[in-house]
């Protein structure tokens, strides 16, 4: 029988006026950020970026920020001999200064020991004491300081020495007794597995699978304060300084505080639209979370987006291997911006990515630089475009261009485009977005080349602007040249621009500067732009040969610098990567 508390799960519906709230995980401040953490923030970002553009209507609100309570960072700051304090303002710099210089657009940075927060939590707490679901008990168990967590038997193994560890995350443990408050999960194990199974509630599906085997087996209450004498970085329990709110229960809380919990507007935000998470925190989000907000009487959020991990070179990223990845540090070499492409471009949500500057640097100059810039560039060129302008198509010039196949590749590739393209968003996957991207970006270069532009150009009269008087002194054949010449560059410029507005969510930097070289309106970069006005029927095409024709933005032409590593920068790489 499922509990009546979950009932309102049944009447799922999302108004108009409601944002789309994303959040990605808090970022806990016992290390600076490496590349795991700019992964999770840029996927968010995308997701909320496409959101924006194909539904401006409705609000986007990303939410992202730092955990800052709990043992560990005792620990780290007592190791870098400064204040908890001190040490939590720093590192939590460090990450909002990453996710500023990568583009990250969020709408609250929020941090667990802001005063706002410290009130969410213990109304929170609260709450679920009034509703009956915390007890007081002397608890025993495995404790694993690293994890910040209990674990029963099933969740341990041996190691090779024979001691206990934790077979999920290797981190070794130890027997603990002590006095905790406990949160009666084993009642809420039916609801959690009703709202899993409300359908689409996992991505990609193979996490539901891992949900659905934790609970195969009874969840057991699961303790949620600690000792203030052990943990005394953390919020207390209300009524009872004697306990510290458990890091999890106060990490998992800050998706309302950024809603405005607990004032009654919250409710405008919430539920979440989508909670991006790494594999590594699932249960605490697929299973502790929503059992938490259940137990309030809150609706669990509408769906979790979870992402593997990366490796380095083939190796899991760690600190003992000397191997973890700044993206301060590589983006002096790469870009922020160009590391964001390469992460969103190789992640793949189901499987771990794996890392490479070898990879970096190859993907980087073939894609950004030759594919996409390249072809800006040339398009742009004063000797082939002396009139920097983003020309009228001549619907003669097009029927005859539409004789050759790599033309009709061109124009169907990119009618294709944005329906492919926000399959992929939806699902997603970044990855299959740039293939197509590119796919179409390779089609144009195709056909510039095909088409020959340059060799038109020696004989081509410069069209005047539609409001000018035609040229006619001139010899008919240079007017058709030049009509040509102005028609294949049309035809390139308008793949850019849909290009430009597709790729917006994963390069945000890189397109803006692009459209703003080809000139597109502001409101004139929504995903309903993506639909070109450039089709197959050649002089069927309705008041073809009045495009608007408009001058080019006055930014350079080079989109994205061709990266060539001198000695220096590679002796610094080969460094960087060792320490």
């Amino acid at each position: 029988m499922i509990s009546s508390k979950i009932r309102y799960l049944r009447r799922y519906s999302i108004a108009s006026n409601k944002p789309f709230y994303v959040t990605t995980p808090i970022f806990y401040v016992n290390a600076a950020p490496h590349i795991g953490h700019l992964y999770s923030a840029v996927i968010a970002d995308a997701i909320c970026r496409y959101n924006t553009i194909k539904n401006p209507n409705r609000p986007s609100k990303l939410t992202t920020g730092t955990d800052e309570h709990g043992t560990k960072i005792q620990q780290a700051a007592a190791i870098h001999k400064v204040p908890v304090k001190e040490y939590c303002d720093r590192i939590s710099a460090s990450y909002q200064e990453v996710f500023d210089l990568a583009h990250v657009k969020y709408s609250d940075y929020i941090r667990t020991t802001e005063s706002r927060h410290v009130k969410a939590v213990q109304h929170f707490w609260n709450q679920l004491k009034a509703n009956d679901k915390i007890y007081s008990t002397t608890y025993g168990g495995w404790y694993c300081v690293s994890d910040e967590t209990f674990l029963t038997d099933s969740q341990l193994k041996e190691n090779p020495n024979g001691v206990k560890v934790s077979a999920e995350s290797g981190h070794s443990v130890e027997w603990t007794e002590e006095e905790n408050y406990m949160f009666k999960l084993s009642k809420l194990q039916e609801d959690v597995l009703y709202w899993i199974k409300q359908g689409d509630r996992i991505k990609p599906s193979k996490f539901e699978k891992v949900l659905l085997d934790y609970l195969n087996e009874p969840l057991p209450d699961v303790s949620i304060s600690r000792p203030t004498s052990r943990v005394h970085w953390g919020i207390k329990v209300p009524h009872d300084e004697s306990q510290t709110i458990y890091v999890w229960l106060d990490a998992l809380v800050n998706y309302l505080t950024s809603a405005g919990y607990p004032n009654s507007d919250f409710t405008k935000s919430w539920p979440a639209s989508l909670h991006i998470v790494g594999k590594d925190i699932l249960k605490f989000h697929g299973i502790y979370w929503p059992a938490f907000l259940i137990a309030a009487g809150l609706e669990p959020p509408e769906r979790l987006l979870v992402h593997s991990h990366w490796t380095v070179d083939g190796q899991k990223m760690s600190k003992s291997k000397f191997n973890v990845v700044d993206p301060l540090e590589r983006s002096r070499l790469y870009t922020m911006e160009g590391l964001r492409y390469f992460l969103l471009r190789e992640g793949v949500p189901h499987s771990d990515g794996n890392y490479s500057d070898i990879k970096v640097l190859r993907i980087l100059n073939s894609e950004l630089a030759d594919t996409l810039g390249n072809l800006l560039s040339r398009a742009c060129a004063k000797s082939l475009n002396p009139r920097q302008v983003f020309p009228r198509l001549h619907p003669d010039q097009l029927n005859e261009l539409l004789k050759e196949d790599c033309t009709k590749r061109l124009i169907n590739a990119l009618k294709e485009l944005p329906d492919k393209s926000a399959q992929h968003y939806d699902s997603y996957n970044f990855y299959l977005v740039v293939d197509q991207v590119m796919g179409v970006l390779h089609a144009a270069n195709n056909f510039f080349e095909s088409t020959k532009p340059w060799e038109l150009k020696s004989s081509a009269t410069p069209q005047p602007a539609v409001s000018q008087t035609n040229i006619t002194k001139e010899p008919q054949q240079n007017i058709e040249n030049g009509r040509k010449l102005e028609t294949i560059i049309m035809l390139t410029m308008e793949t850019l621009r849909v290009c430009a507005i597709i790729l917006q969510p994963i390069i945000p930097g890189f397109s803006e500067k692009l459209l703003d070289k080809l000139n597109v309106d502001q409101d004139e970069r929504c995903w309903l732009h993506t639909v070109s006005k450039v089709g197959n029927e050649g002089t069927q095409l309705d008041n073809a040969n009045v495009w608007r024709e408009r001058s080019l933005g006055s930014g350079a032409t080079v989109l994205f610098q061709r990266i060539v590593l001198d000695t220096d920068k590679t002796k610094k790489l080969k460094k960087v990567s060792k320490t």
